[in-house]
């Protein structure tokens, strides 16, 4: 009788129990065919499914030789179900195990049939190992001399380019330069302001609280005038200027790199450094000293409307106190960024 013949026998009666681990249970059949019944959901909220135990399954006495499914009670499933299925053959090619599809749902079937059909390459998962000290510090010296050749030509190129600007021989167009410069500077105006007086705002802030303890809420023009032309003036408007300018510039390069516009120009026999680099580099040299320059002054700004709405401060006696504080050499050691924090000190403590 067809029921004799294909009666269920558990694991359990053949010494090892019935697997039954979150959504799938295996039955061993009279003819060693393995039942595989697959119920619930497959999905990546229900969590991945091991395949270990099929695989001693697979492996024990007696050994089934085809393996069929029973997918009546299967929910929803995603790409859970199809790596599951997957790893299952894999197992059962590497014993010789027949496995039958025939039960799967049709989408199933052929993912599952895709996977198989398109084997993963030898080699292309890669393990992450970790190389020993001394491999990483050959490799990180070769890439510090390497970078190093690769700036000192730069800068060579650089130097050479500006002797043959200065000389009048240099191969660039002047309306590229005119927009380059309006792109650093007039351009860069609002984000510079926004910045410089935020920082003028919050230097201002914390003196006062200070400050107006002891009733010397008027220094708090010598700590904006000072911090802001000295340092932080310069030091705002250079970040501001490498993240948006500088970011610009690298992009619209490598972009005109990549697309082979760079080796039309060396082809048609014009240098790539003077037509492209050197207008650039121009306009940040003359551009960065406006735009510090402009940075302090909204940055005192800033300060100034904080001592005049918590200290009381009036708009002309904070103006006369910052020109006091504040002389030429603050300018010129901000613009140059010659730090010199002695003197900073002996000026502010002279008021």
């Amino acid at each position: 009788m067809v029921a004799t013949t294909q009666r269920w026998v558990s694991l359990k009666s053949r010494g090892a129990a019935t697997v039954a681990v979150r959504g799938w249970e295996a039955n061993l059949l009279t003819g060693s065919e393995l039942r595989i019944r697959l119920f619930g959901e497959w999905t990546l909220t229900s969590g991945t499914r091991s395949s270990s135990e099929l695989s001693r399954r697979l492996s024990e006495t007696p050994r089934p030789t085809k393996i069929s499914f029973d997918a009546r009670e299967l929910g929803a499933w995603d790409n859970v179900l199809i790596d599951f299925l997957n790893k299952l053959e894999a197992i059962a090619d590497e014993r010789g195990v027949e496995v039958d599809r025939s039960a799967l749902p049709g989408g199933v079937g052929r993912l599952v049939a895709l996977a198989r059909a398109v084997p993963e390459r030898q080699g292309a998962r890669r393990t992450q190992q970790r190389p020993d000290l001394l491999a990483r510090l050959g490799t990180g010296s070769l890439n510090f001399f390497a970078t190093t050749a690769d700036f000192v030509g730069f800068l060579g190129d650089v130097v050479i380019g500006i002797g043959r600007l200065i000389i009048g021989r240099a191969r660039l167009r002047r309306s590229d330069l005119m927009l380059v410069i309006e792109d650093c500077g007039p351009g860069a105006l609002p984000i510079v302001a926004l910045i410089s007086c935020l920082i003028g705002l919050i230097l201002a802030f914390v003196g006062a609280i200070q400050l107006q303890q002891f009733g010397a809420a008027i220094f708090v023009a010598n700590l904006v005038g000072i911090a802001i032309v000295r340092e932080m003036g310069a030091m705002m408007t250079a970040i501001l200027m490498s993240g948006r300018t500088g970011a610009a510039f690298a992009a619209n390069l490598g972009t005109m790199q990549v697309s082979d516009e760079i080796s039309a120009l060396q082809t048609l026999g014009i240098p790539p450094m003077e037509f492209l680099v050197l207008p650039r580099i121009v306009a940040l040299s003359l551009m960065m000293p406006l735009l510090t320059v402009f940075a302090n002054i909204v940055g005192m700004l800033g300060g100034m409307l904080i001592a005049w709405l918590m200290l009381d401060v009036a708009p002309i006696t904070y103006y006369n106190q910052t020109s006091g504080a504040v002389g030429l050499n603050d300018w010129a050691i901000g613009l140059v960024k010659d730090l010199s924090p002695e003197g900073s000190f002996e000026r502010f403590e002279n008021g």
